[in-house]
């Protein structure tokens, strides 16, 4: 059952006096029409709700009265039909009305409704537009007989809340299931892979694409564009730019983003000039590359010459100067935007937080944090986590505790923060501490990151293998988080620890990281700590096989020979990196090494 009415007098306040007077007036009738209709057989149930169907379409405080209207026919025993609860559910997502949608939730397995498939996907989609995947999920798995539909809902679903290996997995299942794909879910699947840079799996999309028949789609098209663009594949996004028959907008500015994004600034500038209509997002992608890939003073340039420039195209430059270590330039045009009455929004200010975070700028951090207050930006969960972060590197722990417990939402990333925060300080003992209340949360999603910093903990901390072996299996089989090869380093690093790196390659392998230079990397410093030349000089092999000569592999490999005597594979290594003419960076010192050999030579 729908609740009982809110206060008449609360609603009214909200209307004109006029209005106010013709809605009291409809509303009494109404339901002075239901009490009689409940007197009688209810004969007219079927018009009320016909009627109240084409009410809600009509939005705004119309909509709201028809939801009050649903109530009253609720509690005098009116049943509606499947495609009347339809609405009602789609109503209350529009009205924002989520404690409504819930009872009607409740109503509707009362009636059991919920074996139709059209209501179930109604409710689906209320559950992922109020954020809460975990609920629609369970709403998913009840349905006898999906449609389409149903698991493009769940999908989208996935995709909006960023969980995306979860939206690929649902994706293939999909295909295994007695359905076939359309152009929604394989827009959800791509938008996926392009943010998990995952081209081989986007590649195979694309054959599927062209296999059914859907290539020619333009919303299909953008979203081959952008994924291609996102993975790094510049020229296949091109391609598939070039075979559309018809473009639009977001065609253009795809591909012109598929550029800049990659640092080919001229091509980008090209489809610029080509471009029909040019809008404020092509001079914001083409800002943002400039920045990122060219001159930070390219970039004020055009952004003086853009019409209409918003934050994000003066955001851009924030965090071009940011992540290029420019922190009080960054300070600098931050200040420029906020004098040029610019608005701000939550990114500029997680942008510029981050670059004080870097600077270690305690009382920049705290003037910034007064003008988000100020711009009521503080309780968005990214400024949060910017603030958070800024006071953890900046040495405010418990400013950053206090601010923790004030935030009014926290997501996965707030805590992720947290978890960072306490290690960036050294404090491993909370890391674990959080990370142990984080997992009895239902209503938040451990991710990579998440375990990014429990193992990094276990290894400041010297926590042994086998805790940090039962994370590894929590995160794989309770989380289904597929281990990325930072994970995969880490765990070298604690065997390495322990003195026992014997499980290290066939690790490597079963995770499918054979062909990542990084993992057998740390593999040959954790063979250096624990002493294991013969696994030392497997991992240099494959890092000379995938990265080429690397003076990395040398210095550690006479390194671990030094430390075992083996003076002649030490010299061997130095007269082989002449041959092979592998110039040894700044940073590093073979003092050591030759002053090590020559006392050997004179003991000897």
């Amino acid at each position: 059952m729908l609740p009982k009415l809110h206060s008449v007098a609360l609603f009214f306040s909200r209307t004109s006096t006029h209005g106010m007077t013709q809605n009291y007036h409809r509303y009494h009738l109404f339901t002075h029409q239901i009490s009689r209709n409940s007197q009688s057989s209810l004969e007219n149930d079927s018009i009320a709700w016909t009627n109240l169907i084409s009410e809600l379409t009509l939005g705004g405080q119309i909509s709201d009265i028809a939801l009050r209207k649903a109530s009253e026919l609720f509690r005098f025993g009116s049943k509606p039909n499947a495609y009347i609860l339809v609405h009602l559910t789609r109503a209350c997502i529009k009205n924002g009305l989520f404690s409504h949608g819930e009872q009607l939730h409740g109503h509707i397995l009362k009636s059991g409704f919920n074996s139709d498939v059209s209501v179930s996907t109604a409710l689906i989609n209320f559950y992922v537009k109020f954020e809460l995947v975990d609920n629609a999920q369970l709403m998913f798995v009840e349905i006898p007989e999906r449609s389409v539909v149903s698991w493009n809902t769940l999908i989208s679903g996935y995709v909006h809340s960023g969980q995306f290996r979860k939206a690929l997995k649902l994706f293939i299942q999909l295909e295994k299931s007695n359905l076939c794909a359309d152009s929604y879910s394989f827009t959800a699947a791509l938008s996926a892979c392009g943010q998990l840079s995952l081209v081989l799996v986007g590649r195979t999309l694309h054959s599927k694409i062209v296999k059914y028949g859907v290539e020619g789609g333009v919303v299909v098209c953008n979203c081959l564009i952008d994924m291609y663009g996102k993975c790094g594949y510049v020229a296949e996004a091109m391609k598939v730019f070039e075979d559309m028959f018809e473009k639009d907008t977001i065609s253009w500015n795809s591909v012109l983003a598929a550029n800049a994004r990659n640092g080919k600034l001229e091509e980008a500038f090209a489809i610029f000039h080509w471009m029909p209509d040019p809008d404020i997002i092509t001079h914001n992608e083409l800002i943002d590359g400039i920045a990122r890939f060219g001159v930070a003073e390219d970039a004020i340039a055009l952004l003086s010459r853009t019409p209409n420039a918003n934050s994000s195209s003066w955001t851009s430059i924030i965090t071009a100067y940011t992540n290029r270590g420019r922190g009080r330039e960054a300070l600098e045009f931050f200040c420029k935007m906020h004098s040029s009455g610019i608005r701000m929004d939550q990114f500029t200010f997680s942008s510029i937080l981050s670059g004080i975070s870097n600077l270690s700028a305690i009382t920049w951090g705290r003037l910034t944090h007064c003008c988000a207050l100020k711009s009521g930006l503080d309780g968005y969960v990214v400024v949060g986590s910017a603030l958070l972060d800024m006071y953890f590197k900046c040495g405010q722990i418990k400013e950053a505790e206090r601010l923790f417990q004030s935030l009014p939402e926290k997501n996965i990333v707030t805590w992720n923060t947290m978890i960072s925060g306490y290690a960036h300080n050294g404090n491993s003992e909370r890391v674990i501490e959080v990370f142990e209340q984080l997992k009895t949360m239902k209503d938040l999603h451990l991710d990579e990151i998440t375990f990014l910093n429990v193992f990094s903990a276990c290894w400041h901390s010297r926590i042994p293998l086998k805790v940090a072996n039962d994370y590894f299996q929590t995160m794989v089989v309770d989380y289904m988080i597929d281990p990325m090869p930072e994970h995969c380093s880490l765990m070298i690093r604690l065997m390495g620890q322990e003195g026992d790196v014997s499980m290290a390659v066939k690790m490597i392998k079963q995770l499918g990281f054979d062909s990542i230079g990084m993992v057998w990397k740390t593999l040959l410093g954790a063979c250096v700590t624990c002493g294991n030349i013969e696994i030392a000089e497997v991992a240099a092999k494959k890092v000379i096989e995938l990265e080429g000569d690397n003076e990395y592999v040398y210095v550690m490999l006479s390194n671990i020979y030094a430390c075992y005597g083996k003076w002649e594979d030490v010299r061997s290594m130095r007269e082989l990196m002449k041959e092979r003419k592998v110039r040894k960076e700044a940073g590093y010192s073979w003092i050591e090494v030759e002053d090590a050999i020559s006392l050997q030579s004179n003991v000897n």
